[in-house]
């Protein structure tokens, strides 16, 4: 069973139907957050970068974010969208990055650097789309779940 390191809840500014996670020290990020920024799919992974393709255009969403030892398990869900990407961090600290809010004042501890597996699951897209489109901006209603363990 996986021991679960450090737990988070963040609100997380989206914009663009975008947002990201990078490495902490912006000058060791190859092409930093928006370039090379590809619209429709759910992650897209970069050199020391995570961009996540959001359902609904502006808002804010709810992202709990899960350190752990090894490998959790994958439920929780349902999810509407999920995926596993690999994630270097050469600090151990990740920022996270929206399109017009630039880097967001929160920062993931992962407590060491190395080589990192993300798994990132998400619910409510459609329902944030409908609110974004219909009501105004939504807040809390895409949810993100974001697991990170040290690959060994």
């Amino acid at each position: 069973m996986a021991l679960l390191v450090r737990e988070e809840a963040l609100d997380v500014s989206v914009s663009f139907n975008s947002f990201a996670f990078q490495e902490s020290d912006d000058s060791l990020v190859p092409v930093p957050y928006a370039q090379a920024y590809e619209r429709g799919g759910f992650l897209t992974q970069h050199a020391r970068r995570i961009d996540v393709y959001s359902g609904a255009h502006t808002h804010d969403a709810e992202v709990r974010v899960r350190v752990w030892g090894t490998e959790p398990e994958t439920g929780g869900g349902p999810w509407d969208k999920q995926d596993e990407v690999d994630f270097e961090s050469a600090t151990g600290d990740v920022a996270i990055w929206s399109t017009v809010h630039g880097r967001l004042p929160d920062l993931i501890s992962l407590g060491a650097p190395g080589r990192w597996r993300v798994r990132v699951s998400c619910s409510g897209r459609a329902e944030a789309k409908r609110v974004s489109e219909q009501e105004g901006v939504a807040y809390g209603v895409e949810k993100y779940v974001v697991d990170f363990w040290l690959q060994r």
